[in-house]
């Protein structure tokens, strides 16, 4: 009786607080030049909060069907806008790309950025672009993309002979592509002897700390809808955050001291790593911090790595699903490599059914389905509808690439539309293509796209070319789960539990 009087009275509190805060602080009413755009009617106080759904991007594609590709909903205190449409995008992220390339201040920005000081959640503004252009110029700029080419081969190469040991057996895939993908961002990040031999460990700690950031990020906290609950964490998400944030804080500590040590007594590594020149520049310019450097690792290490190792399972998903797509791939690889070597980067250009096959992964499985929310600076006038100032516009990638209007059978895998002569042969991802965004476009377009797409070009060529891959005795793969677990990336929502056999030359396994 006790406990159930508890929670009465404090329901019936924090209920009594809501109303008061609804109508003290409900605006005044005042003509807008525009209505808001369409949407939903929600409920008081919280809005449309409990109408989004677990799976938000599925939930906007079905209302945008009913409503129009411009959506309004409103999440508590916060103004929501939802585009659908490549047009829409392309004028929202070019035409009025100035007015919201800032970021929401949310939780997951405040406790787990460092300060807002990741490249991916900093404000607009000078500090965004000198990270971008540090990142840029020695890491994710064509000339140390090519660089660092036989650092992403022999990674690969080292998981190929590893799977071999597993054939006959069933292996969940995921994992091995994550840790894989990790290794190799650490070794260009940070430098090789940070996370192979004695320190291998490493890659496994940080792989555990990067899910348990993602999964925080994605969670839902009420205070960031309805300020005045601030102080009521639900069910502890905030507390998560910042236990989260204290362990990847120290891991990153413990690697950036040990590497200044290294720096030091003259341990580094022959090639200069990008954790060595954000140390230079910060002793040469003054312009960075200890957490300007910490914020640019934690977006490398995390979004460079999970965003890829996703795209790369799906494809392989959608293979196995068809098996005549994964014969074709292969014929296509033996052709151009052959079976007494592995595939390189080299060889990719000659192959227009893998990077049309990727191409189609990226547009059906965009491993960000819902685009990093923007910040409307002010309000505008769009389209005949009101965009009121600090709304958050959000960009539904998913949902633009199944628009009717610019794909031809938009829910099935045709990697043919973008072979030559297909009706998408010239679509490319660069924020160009508007029907066709899966990195995002204009000036908050993903820094990292072009190694992004270099990493699962050559991860997929690999796999594919190494092993032939079945489903485990007994699953048909016309029955394979194709469900998404939705996130800040998008994975499977049940692990990919394949069987690899080996196809090449037994020396290539060696």
């Amino acid at each position: 009786m006790t406990s159930l009087y508890l929670l009465f009275s404090t329901s019936t509190v924090i209920l009594a607080f809501l109303l008061l805060h609804y109508f003290l602080s409900k605006p005044k009413s005042k003509q807008l030049p525009n209505p808001l755009p369409p949407g939903p009617a929600g409920y008081p106080i919280i809005g449309n909060l409990l109408q989004m759904g677990p799976k938000p991007h599925r939930t906007f594609y079905a209302l945008s069907l009913k409503y129009g590709p411009l959506l309004h909903l409103r999440a508590g205190a916060v103004h929501f806008v939802v585009v659908s449409s490549p047009a829409l995008a392309s004028l929202l992220l070019k035409t009025y790309d100035a007015n919201f390339s800032d970021r929401p201040y949310t939780s997951g920005a405040k406790y787990m950025s460092f300060g807002r000081r990741t490249i991916s959640m900093s404000p607009y503004g000078p500090r965004w672009r000198l990270l971008r252009k540090i990142t840029t110029m020695h890491v994710l700029s064509a000339k140390p993309i090519d660089a660092s080419r036989r650092t992403r081969e022999e990674a690969i190469k080292s998981l190929i002979t590893r799977l071999a040991a597993r054939q006959g057996s069933a292996v969940e895939i995921g994992p091995c592509i994550d840790e894989c993908i990790t290794e190799i961002m650490a070794h260009s990040i940070v430098g090789k002897r940070f996370f192979s031999g004695p320190n291998a460990w490493r890659v496994g700690e940080l792989k555990e700390v990067s899910m348990e950031l993602i999964t925080a990020m994605g969670e839902f906290v009420v205070g960031d809808f309805i300020p005045s609950l601030k102080w009521f964490d639900l069910g502890g998400t905030v507390a998560k955050m910042k236990r989260t944030f204290t362990r990847l804080d120290r891991f990153l500590d413990g690697i950036m001291q040990e590497h200044r040590t290294d720096l030091t007594v003259g341990l580094e590594d022959k090639d200069e790593d990008l954790l060595s020149v954000l140390f230079r520049l910060k002793e040469c310019d003054g312009e960075l911090i200890d957490d300007d450097i910490k914020g640019v690792l934690a977006d490398m290490f995390i979004a460079g790595t999970d965003t890829a190792a996703s795209t790369v399972e799906w494809a392989l998903s959608e293979m196995i699903r068809s098996p005549d797509m994964l014969q074709q791939a292969q014929q296509e690889l033996d052709l151009v490599v052959g079976r007494d070597r592995l595939v390189s980067e080299s060889d990719i250009p000659n192959m227009p059914f893998l990077q049309a096959l990727v191409k189609e992964t990226f547009r059906l499985h965009p491993a960000t389905p819902l685009l990093l929310p923007r910040t409307a600076a002010e309000g505008v006038e769009f389209g005949g509808y009101h965009i009121p100032k600090n709304a958050t516009l959000v960009v539904n990638a998913w949902a633009i690439g199944r628009d009717e209007k610019s794909w031809a059978d938009p829910l099935e895998f045709k990697p043919a539309r973008f072979l030559p002569g297909g009706e998408s042969e010239l679509a490319d991802m660069k924020g160009n293509n508007f029907e066709f965004i899966p990195f995002g476009g204009g000036r908050r377009i993903c820094v990292g796209m072009n190694l992004g797409v270099r990493m699962v070009l050559i991860m997929t060529a690999m796999l594919v070319h190494a092993y032939d891959w079945a489903l485990p005795t007994g699953q048909s793969p016309d029955k394979l789960s194709m469900e998404e677990a939705f996130g800040l990336s998008l994975h499977r929502d049940v692990p990919l539990n394949v069987c690899p056999k080996p196809r090449l030359h037994p020396r290539v396994y060696e």
